[in-house]
């Protein structure tokens, strides 16, 4: 890393006359250094008052002029014209962001005959939208995807750069990461800014789910992250909002990957999809066997809900995989969400901690699910949900 000792420098432009690679400028009376230095020690050796120095002995190689960089982004994916539903999500958090840094809010859109999705992202919260429509983006290939954002991004230098979870995002998201030299946070589950310093808090699941851990990403900038879908909460559409739209028409050289599409084959929606429904009901461990969802099915049913499950019972052969809420499952944040007989570990509730309202029904009083539980009912479920399902009932009768 080069340093810049302040206290020493003086702003005398030597170092900047003496760099072969442009990498120096002086602003404001003091020497910053700039992405294309390579520690070749030029600098260091004009500098007559000794304001410069290299410190080999940490991670980084190069220390950015982060005052740079401004302004929050989302890349949002669009596939045969229809945008994925986290892109909205991510600009609900973005424009937080970004009135909190009096900054611009960006999405980044890349497809072809996108129709009125940038007007949509608008809607949505962006001021500016980066449109990318071109044929040889409508269908996904890691390097295109790659090539086109890293150089906006080196072009344009956001500060915070977020994209889903997905698996788009999670594939080529990290080469954008590497070829800008920035820090990734992936599959996150929280986000803040530091108020006083700017500073992206990056929180997500670690060690196999066992603890939740924020990360930072100081010395770089943008801070990047890829949030998993359902965990924050989109915007609601506002047709009165105005931003501008800007057509990126990407070289040849960015359009040419080494990967060719034979097919694109639409995947086939499961009928269980426990992401689109707005009342859960959630069966754990306490059901004690599968006839439990017996139970389940038939509040589910009363309430026009659909079932899902802990990772524990799926593992046990209870109910099927596409029903799993949790890190290894799916993200969800209905409108309600009964867990039944679910201890609450912390795998499970990074999936439904963003419900709107959950419920919780457990015969252990210290169990961890009551501490994110809107209502708890300490109880044995086989004698709480008969009764719950007969008022139910009772009421819709009258």
């Amino acid at each position: 890393m080069l340093r810049i000792d302040e206290k020493l420098c003086i702003g005398c432009g030597i170092c900047e006359e003496q760099c072969p690679f442009g990498a120096i400028e002086v602003v404001d009376g003091l020497a910053v250094v700039g992405e294309s230095c390579n520690l070749c020690g030029a600098c260091v050796e004009a500098c007559d008052v000794e304001a410069m120095a290299i410190d080999d002995s940490g991670a980084r190689t190069v220390q950015y002029a982060l005052d740079s960089y401004k302004g929050m982004w989302v890349f949002c994916e669009s596939v045969s014209g229809q945008m994925a539903p986290v892109a909205t999500e991510l600009l609900g958090i973005g424009r937080s962001f970004a009135d909190d840094r009096n900054a611009l809010l960006s999405a980044v859109l890349m497809g072809h005959q996108t129709g009125d999705c940038a007007e949509k992202l608008i809607g949505h919260g962006a001021d500016l939208v980066y449109r990318v429509d071109d044929p040889a983006v409508e269908l996904f290939t890691d390097d295109v995807y790659e090539k086109v954002l890293s150089d906006l991004i080196i072009t344009h230098k956001p500060e915070v750069v977020l994209a889903g979870a997905t698996a788009i995002g999670r594939s080529f998201i990290p080469g954008v990461a590497t070829t800008v030299d920035a820090g990734l946070t992936a599959d996150c589950t929280r986000l803040e800014i530091r108020q006083e310093d700017g500073i992206l808090l990056q929180t997500r699941p670690a060690f196999g789910g066992n603890i939740m851990a924020t990360i930072v990403c100081q010395d770089t900038r943008p801070q990047m992250a890829t949030v998993r879908p359902k965990v924050m909460k989109e915007l609601p559409f506002d047709a009165g909002r105005s931003g501008e739209i800007i057509d990126i028409t990407p070289s040849a050289e960015q359009l040419t990957s080494r990967i060719e599409v034979l097919e694109s084959v639409s995947e086939q929606q499961s009928k269980v999809n426990i992401q689109e429904s707005d009342i859960l009901v959630s069966g754990g461990r306490g059901l004690e066997n599968e006839k439990g969802f017996k139970l389940l099915a038939k509040l589910a049913e009363a309430l026009g809900a659909k079932v899902s499950a802990s990772r524990a019972v799926v593992d046990a052969g209870w109910i099927p995989y596409p029903h799993q809420v949790g890190q290894t499952g799916k993200t969800v944040a209905p409108k309600l969400y009964i867990a039944c007989g679910i201890s609450g570990a912390i795998q499970h509730v990074a999936g439904m901690q963003s419900s709107e309202t959950i419920v919780a029904i457990n015969r252990d009083a210290d169990a961890p699910i009551f501490k994110v539980a809107d209502f708890g009912v300490v109880g044995d479920l086989y004698e709480v949900i008969p009764k719950l399902i007969d008022k139910i009932e009772e009421k819709r009768g009258q």
